[in-house]
């Protein structure tokens, strides 16, 4: 087994679209020595809806750089904006909606990240938005890749 090594992730990487939004995979697997994976997500627009879901394997927390967001962790709704942080355990549905008049942006961290980060699973962010990209794919309608395999779609309370 090879020792670890430090890793430096810029700006200047690539960014894709997952669920319709840019994206940079800040952080995975590979480059943490599978500790943790982290993706900053910006431009999330007001209104905009990610599926009600629950992860088998990771945790996931959220941290809002930017904007309003209301989450829903087991059917409980939680209210976050800048500088809050919000946890949400494995095994615990749960999903978040951009409220307000500005978009948001925020950083999202799975642990363990195997099956969290959206490592090649998005399109080139060149790529126009998916349409409705303010409000994602019914949770039906999501085929997920290898890489997004342990989440489960579950269907969103109201708000």
């Amino acid at each position: 087994m090879s020792q670890p090594q430090p890793f430096l992730n810029t700006r200047e990487d690539k960014a894709i679209r997952f669920l319709g939004l840019p994206s940079l995979v800040r952080a995975n697997g590979e480059s943490t020595n599978g500790t943790f994976g982290l993706v900053e997500q910006w431009d999330i627009p007001p209104g905009f809806v990610t599926p009600y879901h629950m992860h088998r394997l990771e945790d996931e927390s959220f941290y809002i750089l930017e904007g309003e967001v209301n989450f829903v962790c087991d059917g409980k709704w939680i209210s976050a904006k800048s500088g809050d942080f919000v946890f949400g355990p494995c095994m615990i549905p749960h999903g978040f909606k951009v409220v307000g008049d500005t978009p948001s942006r925020m950083l999202i961290f799975a642990s363990p990240p195997a099956a969290s980060t959206p490592s090649g699973t998005g399109i080139p962010s060149t790529a126009p938005p998916a349409p409705g990209s303010t409000s994602p794919p019914r949770a039906h309608t999501i085929h997920p890749p290898a890489s997004y395999i342990s989440a489960t779609a579950h269907l969103l309370p109201p708000a």
